[in-house]
């Protein structure tokens, strides 16, 4: 049989883009991150928070029992104050010295210092704490004419699977630590409880500490803030999360600012498209944000839109699935044009909205204290935007519990964050006012209609 004839190799493939290069040779598989690493660790801060919590006396105190074996010294008993430690990281976006980091780092915090890389300690407020993003804004309190150096924001729209990527920050304490990584995934949902999902997935090592770190792009530019990790062991292993910078800007912004955020409200329900939803309005594949609920007189109404409609994209930026859409509409300023692309009647349209924050605000807020037995509470009037959050009718009227003091009367009675007060000593709660007027008070018994996880109760408690 004759020799077949050898075939040539066939040329590399050449993978290309305007501002991304493949290595291709060896000297440049040995480039370093060093000169990213010496331009942004200045701008990468330890946060360390100090929790002081009221302490409660046991009502074993007195017992003879447990005086044996404890004292009356013990801490147990005696009422003292319980201090606990946090310990995280954050990042300079100004050069007054306001940082970024994560709320779960210093939320409820009595003090917070933090530490720059040269080793300068500061104590800082809290001007913005934002559970519904994760993210917090601190303020250096005297930095005696000092200016930082602050990181810039990348456009995280741009980010693309694959990307190489930094990951900074103070893991378990031990001092500044530079990992490297990818972008193994956008757009990551099911991460954490908070209402705007829309998370970086990095293989780059994050540990414990490393949370309100900077994960940054190898032109030096912050493309997220480390936040979580997905973890058996509580160490890395290659799956962790950073929230957008695009989000991360829109929150610095309003710290800087005034320490108020001021989010667009669309005012409609949304779930996700199935395959099965997909096939009956032929929209192949399936994605998109189905529009089940519109409140009366929201954005949504204005602009026309009608349950039933699929959100597919915002400004020409695809939707996947309903968070994808939230994640979008809250990065936007209110009163901007937004272009909305719908899947209606088995063809794509487009839908101009002018975005509008919620009407009445996101829900009036007071806080309880003195001598009540409701001291310690602080509830919010449930507006549409407000009963949106908690999966609630857009009609529903009281006020919800936003936080309860640990150790307060309130706490001791049995409220929880999260309770809707719907009547108070047979007074409907219409508004937050209405329940400091009536709570403020004193009453031999209070009679509270309250609902608790879909459920509606009525107890009595003593004055």
């Amino acid at each position: 049989m004759p020799a077949q004839p050898v075939q040539p190799a066939p040329e590399p493939v050449q993978i290309a883009h305007a501002d991304r290069q493949v290595p291709a040779s060896q000297e440049q598989m040995q480039l370093s991150f060093a000169p990213v690493v010496k331009a942004v660790s200045p701008s990468v801060v330890n946060v360390y928070a100090t929790t002081v919590t009221p302490g409660q006396r046991s009502p074993f105190a007195t017992d003879p029992f447990f005086q044996r074996f404890f004292g009356d010294s013990s801490p147990f008993f005696d009422g003292r104050p319980r201090e606990s430690k946090s310990l995280g990281s954050g990042v300079i976006v100004n050069d007054a010295g306001v940082i970024l980091t994560n709320s779960h780092v210093v939320h409820g915090a009595t003090d917070v210092r933090i530490a720059t890389a040269d080793g300068r300690e500061y104590a800082v407020d809290v001007a913005l704490d934002d559970q519904k993003t994760d993210l917090a804004v601190l303020k250096v309190k005297d930095a005696q004419g000092r200016k930082f150096q602050p990181l810039p924001f990348a456009d995280s729209d741009k980010l693309q699977v694959g990307d190489l990527v930094l990951a900074i920050g103070n893991p378990f304490g031990v001092g500044q630590t530079v990992t490297s990584g990818i972008v193994s995934a956008l757009a990551r949902t099911g991460v954490e409880s908070n209402n705007y999902e829309f998370f970086i997935q990095t293989d780059a090592a994050i540990n414990p500490g490393n949370s309100g770190g900077a994960l940054v792009d190898l032109h030096g530019n912050l493309v997220g803030i480390n936040t979580a990790i997905f973890s058996q062991s509580g160490g890395s292993v290659g799956i962790g999360f950073a929230i957008p910078a695009n989000m991360a800007r829109v929150v610095a912004n309003a710290g800087i600012s005034g320490g108020k955020i001021e989010r667009p409200w669309f005012g409609a329900r949304t779930q996700d498209v199935t395959a099965d939803i997909a096939d009956s309005i032929g929209l192949d594949p399936p994605h998109g944000a189905l529009i089940t609920e519109i409140a009366q007189g929201s954005t949504a109404e204005k602009a026309g839109f009608k349950a039933g409609d699929v959100i597919l994209s915002v400004d020409g930026a695809t939707v996947d699935q309903a968070s994808n859409f939230d994640y979008r509409i809250a990065t936007k300023p209110v009163g901007e044009t937004a272009k909305i692309g719908i899947w209606r009647d088995r063809k794509e349209q487009e839908i101009d909205v002018t975005l509008e924050a919620a009407p009445g605000g996101t829900g009036q807020s007071v806080a309880i204290q003195g001598n009540t037995r409701f001291a310690g509470t602080t509830v919010e009037t449930l507006s549409p935007a407000v009963a949106q959050e908690l999966g609630l009718d857009f009609n529903a009227e009281g006020v919800v519990v936003t936080a309860i003091t640990a150790g307060s009367p309130a706490d001791q009675m049995g409220l929880q964050q999260g309770d809707i007060i719907i009547s108070l000593n047979g007074t409907e709660m219409k508004d937050a006012e209405t329940f400091k007027s009536i709570a403020s008070g004193r009453a031999n018994t209070w009679q509270i209609v309250l609902q608790r996880g879909g459920q509606v109760f009525r107890s009595f408690v003593s004055g």
